[in-house]
This record gives structure tokens, C-alpha cells and sequence, in this order.
């Protein structure tokens, strides 16, 4: 299944399919959202960057210490890490690195 949009809405992070459907939901206390992908979408939560499926169910996570997430994009997401950028998978294994800005 595709995610077409993950929104907060009254104390709920929702998962919407590509036909607008919610198809799931987590309570988001102290949780952010941090960038949607097409099969996934990624959280920072109590110094953790976590990766969550359609269904709210966790996939991964990595340590946040010095780590800001940028964005995320088809099936990768991206960290600035110190003087670094790095793009990770679903799985938060890293794929590559370059220097940042």
C-alpha cells in the first residue's frame, strides 16, 4: 500500500492510503512526525528517530543524539548528522553519506 498523507489530528497521528482512506492510527504524545515516505513514514520520539509502517507498527529506529531528520522521499529518508548528510532505508540502515553544508 502506498501512504498518500500521515496527519495529526486530535491527539491521533492517521495514516491515509493513495484513495484517501484512513487506513491507521497511534496516539502521538510526545511523538513528531518527521517526513512521509511511500511505504513509510518517520517519527523522533523521546531522543529516538523511529520508522513506522501503514499499519502504526514499527519498523526501526536509531539513536537521535546529534542527528536532525530532513525529510523523506520514495523509500529513503535523510539525517544531518554533525557536518554530515546521510540517507538511510526504512530499516534505518545507512545507504550513503556526503558532506553536508
Amino acid at each position: 500500500m502506498t501512504i498518500s498523507d500521515v496527519a495529526i489530528k486530535s491527539g491521533w497521528i492517521q495514516v491515509f492510503n493513495e484513495k484517501g482512506k484512513k487506513v491507521s492510527e497511534m496516539n502521538s504524545t510526545g511523538r513528531i512526525v518527521e517526513g512521509i515516505a511511500s511505504d513509510f513514514f518517520v517519527v523522533s520520539h523521546s531522543g529516538w528517530i523511529q520508522t513506522y509502517d501503514e499499519n502504526c507498527k514499527k519498523i526501526s529506529e536509531m539513536n537521535a543524539a546529534n542527528k536532525t531528520v530532513k525529510g523523506a522521499s520514495g523509500t529513503t529518508f535523510v539525517v544531518k548528522s554533525g557536518s554530515w548528510i546521510q540517507t538511510f532505508d526504512r530499516n534505518c540502515k545507512k545507504i550513503s553519506e556526503r558532506p553536508g553544508n
